[in-house]
């Protein structure tokens, strides 16, 4: 694996992850020990298809894109993990193999936690499952929406919608990604995101260059982005409050 471990645990002022801040401090109290923060690297691979987890991921400040991996080699992706969630979720349906690609999109932090140790917490641990079960949930519904989304929507809006969920995630308003990267995302041809790119940083939302985006209009983003983005938003606030 790739990417440098930071050689620390992790404590209460390091949180910042929903699913984990929600645990009772009793419950987080029981993981402490066992839990430590990891530096992630761009389009660093977490978990292959068909192969063992060997860990489960929060992230903190980092993004994750779960991938639908063809025959010839293509990727689909059918869902983010960001600070709301956790790569893994496998693990806690009762199997080690995932069907996804979990890989890194926006690089990061996240706190990991050895796949071994977690299978033990969420039989131990009533917080937890309870949390990871509303998570699913979110999780369920962002993958539904998102295949609605990319049936129904414009490139445009579709982009929107993807860097607002990025932008939710990461930490700064300024971060690495190629349109070649956001292409495969959207699954659409590279000149599809350059023009759209183009546009967006034409009506001043964004600027683009040499694979660093920087969002300049939030609002202006949210205004241009389809429905999904806010659908997605407010279920999530109403499962974590």
């Amino acid at each position: 694996m790739s990417g440098s471990e930071l050689d620390r645990k992790v404590n209460q002022k390091d949180l910042n992850n929903r699913l984990l801040s929600a645990l009772s401090q009793e419950a987080y109290c029981s993981l402490q020990s066992h839990l430590e923060i990891v530096s992630l690297a761009f389009k660093q691979v977490l978990f292959q298809p068909q192969e063992r987890i060997p860990y489960v991921y929060f992230p903190t400040s980092c993004l994750v894109s779960l991938l639908t991996v063809m025959t010839d080699g293509t990727a689909v992706e059918v869902g983010v993990v960001g600070n709301d969630g956790m790569a893994g979720i496998p693990l806690f349906l009762g199997t080690d193999i995932s069907n996804f690609k979990a890989i890194v999109q926006i690089p990061g932090e996240a706190i990991r936690l050895r796949a071994d140790v977690f299978k033990q917490a969420i039989a131990q641990v009533d917080t937890l499952s309870l949390w990871i079960q509303r998570y699913i949930n979110l999780l369920l519904i962002q993958i539904a929406q998102t295949s609605a989304c990319n049936s129904r929507h414009p490139v445009e809006q579709r982009c929107c919608r993807w860097l607002l969920m990025m932008h939710d995630s990461a930490r700064d308003d300024k971060f690495e990604l190629t349109q070649e990267f956001l292409a495969q995302m959207l699954c659409v041809r590279r000149a599809s995101v350059t023009e759209v790119a183009l546009k967006l940083q034409k009506i001043g939302l964004l600027q683009y260059n040499r694979g660093k985006m920087t969002i300049c209009d939030r609002q202006g983003l949210e205004a241009t982005a389809c429905e999904c983005y806010g659908l997605l938003r407010a279920e999530r606030d109403r499962l974590f409050g």
